[in-house]
């Protein structure tokens, strides 16, 4: 069984910051990726960031590249979110997943997700 438990959504002001936190348990959780998704109200879910099995590479989406900062700790099985410079466009229910070996931007690629964690940027 794997469990992925997100948290630090909340309400932020346009041009600011907020971090969230994804902990995950259970078997074989360090040999795969884990990532970030999210999903505005109305629209397709959309891949933010990952970050390899070991932490050293990580890949972001379009919308995110400068702003967004994905890092994992190994130890803890967590992995972090740092979103900087926040414009509305970023509010959204964000969910951490895993299950694949291989990064990819593809949801259906991800066999295990989190129950979600709401960011609202306020303009």
């Amino acid at each position: 069984q794997v469990t992925l438990v997100e948290s630090g959504g909340g309400l932020v002001q346009d041009g600011g910051s907020v971090r969230l936190s994804c902990v995950a348990s259970g078997r074989t959780v360090n040999h795969w990726v884990l990532a970030w998704f999210r999903q505005a109200p109305g629209k397709d879910r959309e891949f933010v960031a990952a970050v390899s099995r070991g932490g050293s590479s990580s890949y972001y989406g379009d919308s995110v590249k400068g702003r967004f900062t994905i890092s994992k700790d190994n130890a803890e099985n967590t992995v972090y979110l740092q979103m900087n410079s926040l414009i509305p466009e970023d509010t959204a229910v964000y969910y951490c997943a895993t299950g694949t070996p291989t990064p990819s931007k593809v949801s259906r690629h991800y066999a295990y997700w989190g129950q979600g964690t709401q960011v609202t940027v306020s303009s």
